[in-house]
């Protein structure tokens, strides 16, 4: 049969290219026959060779013995080609001292095209020999090691070879061709020959850096770059499962280990190619930087505190950073100086998935570290945005509030170590402040207008987390930065908050914000505050609730405390004495949280003429409290609410008979669910009541009340109200003398339990680590805080206040006649209902003839 086979016209081909290569009498015929003798259709046979196999496969099995034999004898043919190759290469790599690749031009890319040919067959002979592979796995073998040994040949033979500056063009695109065929090799054999993958890679490394002057600008750079990046994340990701499965790291006897040690080196080596490689390159990389930066994502995005972090040992950890991750860090240096590099990373537009906004943040972070090291036109691109881009401190901000879930999650990272100190643990939270204080410290001064640009972008955000990490790094540097400084920020902060048209999440920031940078300002700076915004000036008196008393100095502060004061009662005695108008609700809450403001942080500084007379003005201001515009009026909400509050702060000097009236209200809005705010109004107060000791005449009408109200409270289905609702009781019961009370409280078994969980700070409902992880990573938005668009122009507030009472109005009217409607229900209509309906009709048709005509 072999040689039937062996007379076909094919079989003849072969035969004689095998016996031609065979000849090897002087290194001069073997050059002759590796230009002359492989030519195209040598390579037209080989690839025949391989689809006649990839034919005939299909017949194979072991009672077909003419396919059997005819499938080995090609196989055995494809031996013989290659080995020949590989002698003949040997023979002028001993022979020659230099190579002209002018006169072997054709020879590489013949020979790696047979090499690419040959590996493929073997990748995929499971596929192609199906289940009969084992009739033929010796050749195959065999034959994938020849192919390794002519590679490892050629490479040698292709090391010989030097390129100057004046090569000929023709050599300078075979060296090319080269690099990529080899390249395209790596595809193929990374999954069948770690080493001999990672062999290849050196040389295409090394051949690349030794040409780089004659290459450079012919080289796929963006193809290669790709392929290693694919590369260290496969084995990467490879060295963390291993690390996974491997149950006792320090026994070096574990096999498992010893895989998991060979594959990190491997992680090393191939980050090391890329290190060396864009260190050369990195003007011929712009097309490669999303590349990059996704290959410092992936990696960040499997170790802590991200969510979805590989489950491995902190030993594993540790060894991981000391001998891979210890690589990126240099070549990220490299890349700073990249503006393709800064254009990518600091996209407007980069939409990344959610599990990649932390591992951004920690790229960022990184890099933030090592700018103060970096020339100043260094600093300047990474800190300065146009168009397209924004700059690395709005970037850090920005993508800061994209991963509550982290935030959320008692993650503590290694902390820093001082000198005689033992390290301490911090939060992703301190650790992302720490490092960013740390780069305002070292910033040029020059670029201070950015700086300040970005932290009032950031505390104007309407994330939470953001917008506090804005505030303590601003805090940060009124700490840091002079007095003069620290006062233009007070000073810009109170305009804000006094252009901020009403209520919204901005302005809460905003006065958080003022409140804990005049802590810092100098006592000379204080007094021109004050003098700016004198607070008897009523469009200066809000901006006083966001400011602490505390923070001046006593004499100042008791000063100050006596004016505001005097200004806010003589406000609401203002109210009182006028019309009692919605409208006019406005200027009484301002005057109520300023009060609030001055009980809460400088009570002590009260005479007892102040007292009595926040105390009058308290009493009665309660007297005109409607329970159903509590429910329906915002301005009557707040208004309730900060009575509440200031009720609470003097419960030890109010009338027992008005706290009777306070508490009966108190139940009747409780009944009627009203918003979350006024809920939370009422557990304060509530929590105060244990300060005070009810005479017997009230008790029996305060107590049931106050049983009945922590018990509708309780069972509230918002977890927060709940947790307060816990702490006020809590604080109740430990000061209260009326012990009946707690009982009465503790009614069902249900509140019982819970109070109980709380008391003894266990979870009511067990959940796994995996479970929390994956339930803080589905959480998109902070809790009670509603996304507020930019702020629309500003409204007279005149016309909003009006509008208010119109729809009191409105609803008082509407629910008057469902009142009716239910009355004639249940009972005859009296004699003079009709004709009043048929007046009102009259009245509500000249309404609708207004309102058109207005």
């Amino acid at each position: 049969m072999g040689s039937c086979w062996r007379n076909s016209a094919a079989g003849r081909r072969r035969y004689a290219v095998g016996s031609c290569l065979r000849c090897c009498p002087g290194s001069s015929l073997c050059i002759s026959v590796l230009k002359v003798g492989l030519n195209i259709s040598t390579i037209q046979l080989f690839d025949g060779m391989i689809c006649e196999l990839t034919s005939e496969a299909r017949e194979l099995s072991s009672q077909n013995l003419e396919i059997q034999i005819t499938i080995r004898n090609i196989l055995q043919t494809m031996v013989q080609i290659i080995g020949s190759l590989t002698g003949c290469v040997h023979h002028v790599c001993a022979t020659q001292e230099s190579i002209i690749l002018g006169n072997i031009h054709s020879l590489p890319s013949f020979i790696l095209h047979i090499i690419k040919s040959t590996f493929v067959h073997c990748k995929n002979s499971e596929s192609v020999y199906s289940g009969r592979l084992h009739l033929v796995s010796d050749l195959l073998q065999t034959l994938f090691k020849e192919a390794y040994s002519l590679q490892k040949q050629l490479m040698e033979l292709l090391d010989m070879v030097c390129l100057g500056p004046s090569e000929d063009e023709n050599s300078i695109l075979t060296m090319v061709e080269v690099i990529h065929s080899l390249m395209d090799i790596c595809s193929v054999i990374s999954s069948m020959d770690k080493a001999f993958h990672a062999n290849t890679w050196k040389f295409i490394i090394k051949q690349s850096l030794k040409h780089q002057s004659v290459i450079r600008s012919q080289l796929k750079h963006k193809e290669i770059i790709s392929s290693l990046c694919e590369d260290i994340l496969f084995s990467f990701h490879s060295c963390l499962q291993l690390a996974e499965q491997t149950t006792e790291p320090a026994a070096q006897d574990n096999a498992d280990y010893r895989l998991f040690q060979k594959t990190l080196k491997l992680c090393r080596f191939f980050a090391n190619s890329l290190l060396h490689y864009t260190k050369e390159f990195l003007p011929f990389l712009p097309d490669s930087c999303r590349t990059l930066h996704q290959l410092y994502l992936q990696i960040y995005s499997k170790f802590p505190p991200c969510l979805y972090t590989a489950k491995i040992s902190k030993v594993q950890q540790e060894e991981i950073a000391g001998t891979f991750l210890v690589v990126l860090d240099p070549l990220l240096s490299q890349l700073l100086k990249s503006q393709s590099f800064v254009q990518t990373v600091l996209a407007s537009k980069l939409d990344l998935p959610h599990e990649l906004q932390l591992p951004q943040v920690l790229l960022l972070v990184v890099v933030v570290d090592k700018l103060p090291s970096q020339p100043e036109d260094v600093q300047t691109l990474w800190c300065t945005e146009d168009m397209t881009r924004m700059s690395i401190l709005k970037a850090i901000f920005y993508n800061f509030g994209q991963f509550s879930g982290e935030l959320s999650l008692p993650a503590h990272l290694q902390g820093v170590k001082g000198k005689g100190q033992a390290e301490v643990p911090v939060t992703l939270y301190q650790r992302i402040c720490v490092h960013l204080c740390t780069f305002v410290a070292s910033l040029h001064p020059t670029l201070f207008p950015e700086l300040d640009a970005a932290l009032l972008n950031a505390v104007l955000s309407t994330n939470m987390s953001t917008s506090l990490l804005a505030m303590d790094v601003w805090c940060f540097l009124a700490r840091y930065g002079t007095a003069e400084l620290g006062a233009h920020h007070v000073t810009l902060v109170a305009h804000l908050i006094k252009s901020c048209p009403g209520r919204c999440v901005q302005l809460t920031n905003l006065s958080v914000l003022l409140r804990r940078l005049f802590f810092f300002m100098a006592p000379a700076h204080q007094v021109e505050f004050i003098q700016k915004f004198s607070p008897r000036e009523a469009d200066n008196l809000h901006l006083w609730q966001y400011i602490s008393f505390q923070a001046l100095p006593a004499d100042l502060r008791k000063q100050v405390t006596c004016e505001v004061t005097g200004v806010c009662t003589a406000q609401c005695r203002k109210w009182l004495s006028g019309s009692h108008t919605l409208a006019e609700l406005d200027s009484l809450n301002t005057a109520l949280s300023v009060l609030l403001t001055v009980c809460n942080s400088a009570g002590e500084a009260l005479d007892s003429r102040q007292l009595t007379a926040v105390t009058e003005v308290v009493g009665q201001l309660w007297a005109f409290i409607n329970v159903e515009q509590i429910i329906s009026q915002p301005h009557v909400q707040q208004a309730f609410s900060l009575l509440l509050q200031l009720l609470a702060f003097f419960i030890q000097t109010v009338d027992l008979q008005l706290i009777s009236q306070v508490v009966n209200v108190l139940t009747l809005v409780i009944k009627l669910e009203p918003p979350d705010h006024v809920s939370l109004a009422v557990l304060d107060f509530l929590s105060s009541l244990g300060k005070l000791y009810i005479s017997q005449t009230l008790r029996d009408k305060v107590l049931p009340s106050l049983s009945c109200i922590v018990a509708s409270l309780m069972v509230n289905r918002n977890w927060l109200l709940e947790q307060h609702t816990l702490e006020a009781f809590t604080q109740f019961a430990e000061g209260t003398k009326h012990e009946e009370i707690v009982s009465q409280c503790l009614g069902s078994e249900e509140i019982k339990n819970k109070v109980v969980s709380f008391l003894e700070k266990t979870e009511s409902v067990g959940e796994t680590e995996a479970a929390t992880a994956d339930n803080s990573g589905e959480q998109k938005t902070d809790t009670f805080w509603e996304p507020v668009a930019k702020p629309c122009t500003k409204r007279a507030r005149q016309e909003l206040l009006l509008e208010e009472e119109y729809r009191s109005a409105f609803q008082t009217a509407t629910r008057a006649l469902e009142t009716t409607e239910a009355l004639l229900k249940h009972s005859r209509a009296p004699a003079w209902l009709l004709s009043e309906l048929g007046a009102l009709q009259e009245r509500i048709e000249k309404l609708k003839c207004c309102v058109l005509r207005g």
